[in-house]
């Protein structure tokens, strides 16, 4: 049975890593010329030969997350001093991962996905080889999509934006702070990226605001120069005027409002459609429920990414190798329908619908017992919800801390 699967990054990866045991005829199809996904680190912004460049990566960036939960289940991070690595560092261990399930030789690199197209119960698949610019359909029986979600960039609206004389800079095109060197800066959005970005610019930037509406973070502390502000009512030639009155000028302003998920490359046929940044039509967050041999891989935010990869990798391909079936379509639909319901009750918008944080050991063990298989360590979750905690109370120092994984269970913090 043949298998596409697009993107060679930590999702892509796990998916082969998985359908190869179970005899899938593989062909993985990547952008770049190399593995890794959102880590490998691209000088180049905006556009490339023609294509949007896929990477958001900046100049030496540290993970937010320690190491010991952004291994895979069955193939960790090595041992090394220190909890919090560089992203070229994540980038070599995904090719150890590669390397030690022999990958590379189910991928095809340099090769642009330009459609998916159901069409005769076989998924067709239009594809661009960049080198030669040749184009051709191939053909298979299963797809799993895993082409990442930090590439396109999400720019809020701001009334009057069209009026701002300044610069304008999305964190997806930023690359290193020296850009911003004496400048007046407005960052938007609070998200783990604008409060980490913040700190970071700060040491170039002259001024650093910081501009959103989250109550969680009023007491974190900041470098000197960088300073909390409240949402932005609307914009002059000049600057900022605040819901609070207030009002600054600026010589930039950084968006760090997030990204939306795209797949330009699936038609509107194809069962999926994204609504403010809700992926729908979806079965436990992967499964197409419209046309089932079609898996969406790493949509669910805010976790242990690999792990999560990976235990939906295995759930899919339960169903896909034949140990289990799927429910009807409208089983599916019910289900998600039910999940979704009780988010909407709980006050979370359809930008939430895919925000896992604390509750991600609830979406694991959902999978594993409604597929049979091996849930994720519940340390992992433990971990992830304690760096989480030590990134909001400690931005300035918290990758000075270095953890270490006992058992299953329980994890210890070294100093």
């Amino acid at each position: 049975m043949s298998l596409c699967i697009i993107g060679a990054g930590t999702a892509g990866l796990c998916c082969a890593r998985h359908s190869q045991l179970h005899g899938f005829q593989i062909t993985v199809f990547e952008l770049s010329e190399r593995i890794g996904g959102t880590w490998v680190y691209n000088e180049a912004t905006k556009v490339k030969n023609g294509i949007d460049v896929h990477s958001s990566m900046y100049e030496n960036l540290r993970t937010n997350l320690p190491k010991e939960v952004m291994g895979f289940p069955d193939f960790e991070i090595p041992e090394n001093d220190v909890s919090y690595v560089r992203s070229d560092e994540i980038c070599d261990f995904l090719n150890q991962y590669a390397d030690h399930f022999k990958l590379k030789q189910y991928i095809k690199f340099n090769s642009y996905v330009i459609r998916v197209l159901q069409k005769n119960k076989k998924w067709q698949v239009l594809v661009k080889d960049l080198l030669t610019n040749q184009i051709e359909f191939q053909y298979f029986d299963k797809i799993m999509v895993a082409n990442g979600h930090y590439h396109t960039p999400n720019y809020i609206r701001i009334p009057n934006m069209n009026r701002f004389q300044g610069d304008y800079l999305h964190s997806h095109d930023y690359r290193t702070s020296g850009i911003f060197k004496g400048k007046t800066v407005l960052v938007i959005g609070a998200g783990p990226s604008g409060m980490d970005l913040s700190n970071i610019i700060s040491r170039s930037a002259a001024r650093v605001s910081l501009s959103h509406h989250l109550s969680d973070i009023e007491n974190t502390k900041f470098y000197d120069n960088v300073y909390q502000k409240p949402d932005v009512r609307e914009l002059d030639e000049k600057g900022a005027f605040f819901v609070d009155g207030s009002y600054e000028e600026f010589d930039t302003i950084f968006f760090c409002t997030g990204y939306k998920y795209a797949f330009p490359f699936l038609t509107v046929n194809s069962g999926i459609y994204v609504e403010e940044n809700y992926v729908q039509g979806l079965y436990k967050h992967c499964i197409n429920i419209r046309n089932p041999t079609m898996a969406l891989i790493g949509l669910p935010f805010y976790v242990c990414a690999a792990q999560m990869m990976d235990i939906q990798a295995r759930f899919i391909l339960s169903y896909y190798n034949g140990s289990n079936q799927l429910p009807s379509r409208e089983d599916m639909l019910k289900d998600t329908q039910t999940r979704m319901s009780k988010l909407w009750e709980d006050g979370y918008r359809k930008r939430h619908a895919h925000m896992l944080g604390p509750k991600q050991i609830h979406y694991f063990t959902d999978l594993a017992e409604t597929a049979g298989v091996k849930n994720i360590k519940p340390v992992m979750t433990k971990l992830h919800n304690e760096s989480s905690k030590c990134f909001n109370d400690n931005l300035l120092h918290f990758r000075e801390d270095n953890f270490a994984i006992l058992d299953d269970e329980t994890f210890v913090k070294l100093n």
